[in-house]
């Protein structure tokens, strides 16, 4: 694991953004620095971590790389960012897909959805938990498919509605620290990740929602206190 820091402490809310090297992850760490908070970035790859913290200059604070495959590593990336500021706000837009029937996915496949997609964000954010901030918020990337599960996608589907869940569950435990939990369920998105899947091919999936579009809507609802996105809040 690796870490940068990049530009001074500041006076203003600090996010960190888990996943920021994807394409959604990005955008909305782009927005948030336009909105002028800081940041602290993670993701698998440090060369695309510096290539997104030099775009956003010394709005961000430092970049950790992260595997959320790793047990010890979000306790790690959390304490990193924390460390710099505080932490006002955490951004979970991680994740990774699979096709296939059930009995077509193997054990290896299971493992990296539930690792990436629930288990990591879990992590996260028992270890978020006793750092944030009184009024912090907590965004949760998960999918449509959380409340629609899908056939040929069923590990994803349940991978991401466990995600919901735990969120739901969180918002009910930080509600008298004023802590808000926005779940975040947007439709498919023309990120790539369909063509990037850890096992299957992915089916007709048709044309999916511009990523520019829906991390401007997800920037807004945590602008203007919203605390949950279904997918019916992206048309």
């Amino acid at each position: 694991m690796a870490d940068t820091t990049a530009g001074q402490h500041r006076a203003t809310q600090h996010a960190l953004v888990v996943g920021a090297t994807g394409v959604l992850g990005a955008a909305i760490a782009r927005g948030l620095a336009a909105e002028g908070l800081a940041l602290s970035l993670t993701g698998r790859r440090q060369d695309r971590l510096d290539e997104l913290s030099a775009e956003l200059g010394d709005r961000v604070l430092g970049t950790t790389t992260l595997d959320l495959a790793d047990p010890q590593a979000p306790a790690r990336a959390v304490s990193e960012a924390a460390g710099r500021q505080g932490l006002d706000l955490l951004v979970i837009a991680s994740g990774v897909v699979a096709f296939g029937t059930v009995e077509e996915l193997d054990d290896d496949d299971l493992d990296e959805l539930f690792l990436v997609n629930t288990l990591g964000p879990a992590r996260v954010l028992r270890a978020a938990v006793p750092v944030l901030g009184e009024a912090s918020t907590v965004v949760l990337l998960s999918a449509i498919v959380a409340d629609r599960p899908t056939a040929g996608m069923a590990a994803y589907s349940a991978s991401k509605a466990a995600l919901t869940a735990f969120g739901r569950a969180l918002q009910h435990e930080l509600r008298r620290r004023r802590i808000r939990v926005i779940d975040v369920r947007p439709p498919h998105t023309e990120t790539g990740l369909a063509g990037r899947p850890v096992a299957g091919t992915a089916p007709a999936l048709g044309t999916g929602k511009d990523p520019q579009a829906v991390a401007d809507r997800i920037v807004r609802a945590i602008v203007d206190g919203e605390r949950d996105l279904p997918a019916d809040a992206f048309t």
